[in-house]
């Protein structure tokens, strides 16, 4: 990341700390043997394990008894969800699993692995601002229910559920209740009471990559089938080998966020509050989730092609949606269970803040936002054509935004010949890059000659990959519907 660069994508990792990052490195200049070792230098990594499992469960208000170390939320929610799902499957020939079609793919993914193996599922729907009502859960609850399993604060739009009220409906009904807290944890009140499980990520809070944990409530432990097998490690439900220096950074992550939880989270919401006051009046714009978790802004800027957008921002890191699913180029999934449509989904930003934004950041990120935003409105085939100049002018139009390719052409000609050629596009950086080289090659040329290449030729001038030479073809049809203007 260049010095340049801001960063704004703190849902997706949070960068280390560096009290974090020098602790780590203290304890790798150690010599330490494996903590399950009996022998002196296992003992002292052992210690170093066990003062930072207390750092980890004072800041879930846990006893450290009940923290069980992984490889991050990932893991967690998948051991929280796969083992208490086969271990009930395994106790009482049925199994009933509860969750919210806006979770995390950590979630979804082995909740319909699940489905897949004679386990029964059920995948609610939010309200329009991502919330789950808790009348919509207890409807929901079967006698063989086994687990809901939920996030906290949703990593692409920022709303949080109802803890209080879902953990509620949980306990009338006799369920336990599991709870991905990667992004709230640190940032958002969290207490684990009333939870059976709940997992969390050190990343998240400025710790390493690749250490998290699970919360795993005394009274079921026993309900928990370990996922990772071939030793004893981690009271048998979590097996390999600790990783010492990783959990030392997780624990002091976690110890400051704690130290620092009230007052850094004021500043975020402040923050994440003058990103969208100087934001909410561009034309159209939607603000997506209802506000919960003070670091994530989700916005979709309809009329304006997603990737355009996204590409003409490059001095900011953010996401167009989860890290896990931005490469995708499909929708958010999120975004569509809330109710927008697909261009709304494909054009969203989501804006996460942490412990390096500062108000210069935001104020530089809203001047970049609005200028693209101006750029790409301006250029909309949605406006009318700009037809200033006097003469006989020719319009063609092809596509539509429902297609994410939208393309008019608009050219002067005089005794035939083109004179000036101008062009309005929604669509992605190819497709804006290949209306700009035909209208600077289409003046001096004929009206009924025009031979301006292919849409294969085009594709390969702008270096567009081949799935993208259907929006070329979108072009080739505006060129062919060329009309005089009435």
């Amino acid at each position: 990341m260049s010095a340049d660069t801001i960063y704004l994508d703190y849902a997706a990792t949070a960068p280390v700390l560096p009290e974090v990052a020098a602790r780590m490195g203290e304890v790798l200049a150690m010599r330490l043997g494996n903590p399950s070792s009996s022998h002196a230098s296992g003992h002292a990594a052992l210690q170093l394990i066990d003062a930072a499992r207390a750092q980890v469960a004072a800041l879930l208000g846990a006893e450290a008894a009940d923290i069980v170390f992984t490889s991050g939320a990932t893991e967690s929610n998948n051991l929280a969800i796969a083992g208490t799902a086969r271990a009930q499957l395994a106790r009482s020939g049925k199994a009933h699993v509860v969750t919210l079609a806006t979770e995390h793919k950590s979630v979804l993914e082995p909740v319909r692995a699940l489905a897949g193996a004679s386990i029964a599922v059920t995948v609610l729907r939010p309200d329009a601002e991502g919330v789950l009502q808790p009348e919509a859960l207890a409807a929901a609850l079967r006698p063989e229910t086994g687990l809901v399993s939920l996030l906290h604060v949703n990593n692409e739009t920022g709303t949080a559920q109802d803890l209080t009220a879902l953990a509620s409906v949980c306990a009338q009904h006799g369920v336990p209740l599991h709870i991905d807290a990667a992004q709230s944890a640190g940032k958002l009140p969290l207490r684990v009471d009333g939870l059976a499980l709940l997992s969390i990520s050190a990343h998240k809070l400025a710790g390493p990559q690749g250490i998290g944990a699970l919360y795993v409530a005394p009274e079921h432990r026993g309900r928990l089938l370990p996922q990772m097998l071939g030793s004893s490690h981690e009271r048998g439900l979590r097996a390999g080998t600790l990783a010492t220096h990783q959990i030392v950074g997780f624990g002091l992550a976690c110890e400051l966020a704690a130290a620092r939880h009230h007052t850094e989270s004021a500043r975020l919401v402040s923050l994440r509050e003058r990103l969208w006051q100087g934001l909410a009046d561009l034309p159209g714009v939607l603000r997506n989730g209802r506000p919960g978790a003070p670091h994530i802004l989700n916005l979709s800027f309809p009329g304006v092609e997603g990737e355009s957008l996204y590409q003409g921002l490059p001095q900011l890191c953010l996401a167009t949606g989860s890290a896990c699913n931005s490469r995708s180029g499909e929708p958010s999934f999120v975004l569509r269970a809330l109710g927008r449509d697909t261009e709304a989904a494909q054009s969203s930003l989501r804006f996460s803040l942490g412990h390096g934004t500062t108000a210069a950041d935001i104020d530089i990120a809203i001047a970049a936002v609005r200028q693209v935003h101006q750029r790409l409105w301006s250029a909309s085939p949605a406006r009318p054509a700009p037809l200033t100049a006097a003469g006989q002018w020719w319009l063609g139009e092809a596509g539509a935004e429902r297609l994410g390719t939208w393309v008019r052409f608009a050219l002067r000609a005089e005794d035939g010949v083109i004179r000036e050629a101008l062009a309005q596009c929604y669509g992605c950086p190819h497709t804006a890059a290949t209306c700009n080289l035909l209208c600077e090659r289409l003046p001096g040329h004929r009206l009924e000659a025009l031979d301006q290449g292919t849409p294969e030729s085009w594709r390969q001038n702008v270096q567009a990959p081949i799935e993208k030479l259907g929006r070329m073809l979108i072009i080739e049809d505006a060129l062919n519907a060329l009309r005089p203007a009435s």
